[in-house]
């Protein structure tokens, strides 16, 4: 053999670093190569650039997925200049005053540092033809690489996905050596990653409880380890609440105005920095909107269509958006005295009968013995009769629950007084139990303050964190549940689920002659080989068991332990990310891909980029008519 040049040992000895500089460049290339292509809003981008958009404008608001996954977007926003009043509307032109370019390569940026922990992730206990193996399918999946190049949600749960599982390897690699210091900053790294993994995106849980679980396990054999004093056996506890529990606190604090969505949203979220002027005491005749005191909000909300069924009188329906027909007066019995506006004040008390008057029409909320048209063992609510006609079903009782401020209380206060009303002539109360009603019910849910008024005190609004923590990801967790498919269009819209074995992608955007064209697939020979390579490494869990049985020492305990623990993570990690659509399957394809290891290296890598060669258009853009390119058809 020739004798070592001055560069081959130069690059010898520098591997470590040269290796991922290349893999790094060779990511850059293919994540910004013609990232620009089209100038027009695509598929996605229409919700979620609107949304980074109130992030720039520091607005609240509400949708299914928590918001720190549009955080990113927000800042790619503010860092390129980005017009705030652009409203992403589908398909339409991007104007000079939104740096979409800039905003793409921001986001693009993820999805090239998924290459490079992919490398970092599977260089320690792999053999180096398996960690380049691995590298190179995230590298050249064009599912990874379409997804991550627009202004998507995607590209940052993906690349938090891979800093967990990097950390979660470190963590698990370094325990042996680790003091509790280490354990304690170890465990934050891990556990910040899964809090802004769970806060991108509401069906991340995933990640987050195949860990959690890895967690409680490294807990309970510590808690088995009779090396381990009391103290040190306290400490580890302590960094595991600390870091489980404390951490996620801080994520919801940068939002500080309104927008139409924020009524989903508990109220005092909302109070303490723009409902304080409000009076605090309610009074009889005060505007009334939220009658919902459920998980995940909602509106009583009727509106001028009848019930085709029952009573046929008007529809009243729950509805989490706020707009007139929210509103309504309270008023008093038909037997009291009626309503004088310059008359003195009269407080809303426990015990009081009201009427509830529906300001946009005038008709009065009441019940009868009429079944509810969904929920057939409650009674239908409905709207009937006006300021002069009506009668005792017209009659709700006030009864005050508690006051979150207060305590027990007699007087009903605004946003703190938590409160039912109560049929008196059915004794039946007023609730809505997220029964969907049918079209003819919009898909609904079944179910100006006084001058004289003191305003109120912004510190009675304040209502305890946590409390407003859980009900705000219950209501994303509702608003999740509640996406379910219309029975109506099910025989035509509906499909079986196409992955893991990849028949079909999604159009992105529209395929006509003069567009530039993006479908969301993966390179068939990762989605492929990464299936079976689920089944091959059960196959191999199976067979080294039965061997261990034997009493056939194959590994070492460390080595024993490292294959049971990238077994742990990769398949149970892919089995919890197993979920209905196509671009909730990147997330799992990570960890099919981990239990891949080096077969035939040379010939995967040659199928690999042949393949990724191939269909690489898909994602950069498909210019001119579609049926020119030969094998995409």
């Amino acid at each position: 053999m020739p004798p070592p040049t001055i560069i081959t040992e130069s690059l010898l000895q520098n591997t470590e670093v040269i290796v991922p500089a290349v893999y790094t460049l060779l990511s850059c290339r293919t994540r910004f190569h013609r990232i620009g292509a089209s100038n027009t809003v695509v598929w996605d981008e229409a919700h979620f650039g609107r949304l980074g958009s109130h992030h720039l404008r520091r607005e609240f608001y509400f949708d299914v997925h928590p918001p720190l996954g549009k955080m990113p977007v927000g800042l790619a926003g503010l860092l390129s200049g980005c017009d705030a009043s652009f409203e992403f509307k589908s398909v339409e032109v991007y104007p000079d005053t939104v740096s979409y370019v800039a905003m793409w390569v921001m986001l693009a940026t993820f999805g090239v540092l998924m290459v490079l922990l992919a490398f970092y992730v599977c260089r320690t206990g792999q053999s180096q033809w398996a960690y380049h193996l691995t590298t190179l399918r995230v590298l050249l999946d064009v599912g990874w690489l379409c997804i991550s190049r627009f202004i998507l949600l995607d590209s940052t749960p993906l690349f938090f996905t891979f800093l967990t599982v990097f950390y979660s390897t470190r963590f698990h690699n370094e325990q042996l050596e680790r003091t509790f210091l280490h354990r304690l900053v170890g465990m934050s790294l891990l556990h910040r990653n899964l809090h802004r993994l769970r806060y991108q995106r509401e069906d991340d849980w995933s990640l987050r409880n195949g860990t959690g679980v890895y967690t409680l396990q490294d807990l309970w054999d510590k808690f088995g380890d009779t090396r381990l004093t009391v103290r040190q056996q306290f400490n580890h506890w302590v960094a595991g609440v600390v870091c489980t529990i404390v951490l996620p606190v801080l994520v919801f604090s940068t939002l500080k105005e309104k927008t139409p969505t924020r009524t989903v949203l508990v109220r005092h979220l909302l109070a303490a920095r723009f409902l304080h002027p409000n009076p605090y005491p309610r009074r009889r005749l005060r505007l009334l909107r939220h009658l919902k005191n459920m998980w995940g909000g909602g509106l009583l909300h009727p509106h001028v269509q009848t019930y085709p069924v029952g009573s046929n009188q008007q529809q009243v329906t729950c509805y989490h958006y706020k707009d007139n027909n929210n509103e309504w007066n309270i008023l008093p019995a038909w037997c009291d005295k009626q309503y004088d506006p310059e008359g003195p004040l009269r407080y809303l008390k426990d015990g009081d009968t009201i009427r509830l008057s529906h300001v946009p029409t005038g008709r009065n909320l009441r019940s009868q013995t009429v079944t509810a048209p969904v929920s057939k063992v409650n009674y239908e609510m409905s709207g009937y009769g006006n300021l002069t006609v009506g009668d005792k079903h017209d009659y709700w009782q006030v009864e005050i629950v508690d006051d979150t401020k207060r305590g027990s209380v007699g007087q009903v206060h605004s946003l703190t007084t938590r409160m039912r009303f109560k049929h008196v002539a059915l004794g039946c109360y007023l609730r809505a139990a997220n029964a969907v009603l049918p079209q003819w019910g919009f898909k609904q849910i079944e179910s100006h303050w006084n001058d004289r008024l003191p305003a109120g005190d912004m510190k009675l609004y304040k209502s305890p964190f946590l409390r407003d923590f859980w009900h705000l990801n219950v209501a994303m967790m509702t608003s999740n549940i509640a996406l379910i498919p219309d029975p109506d269009k099910e025989g035509i819209l509906a499909s079986k689920p196409d992955w893991p074995f990849l028949h079909l992608g999604l159009r992105m955007y529209g395929w006509a002659d003069n567009q530039i064209k993006y479908y969301l697939m993966g390179t068939p020979v990762v989605w492929w080989g990464s299936t079976i390579s689920l089944g091959v490494a059960l196959l191999t869990f199976t067979v080294y068991i039965l061997r261990w049985q034997r009493k056939y020492n194959d590994m070492d305990a460390r080595e024993w332990d490292h294959f049971l623990y990238v077994g742990k993570i990769a398949f149970f990690g892919w089995a919890l990310h197993y979920v209905t659509y196509l671009h909730h399957y990147l997330p799992t394809l990570y960890f099919a891909v981990l239990m891949t290891k080096a077969i035939a290296f040379g010939v995967l890598v040659s199928i690999l980029v042949a393949t990724f060669w191939w269909f690489n258009g898909v994602a950069f853009g498909i210019g001119g008519p579609v049926n020119e390119h030969w094998g995409l058809k």
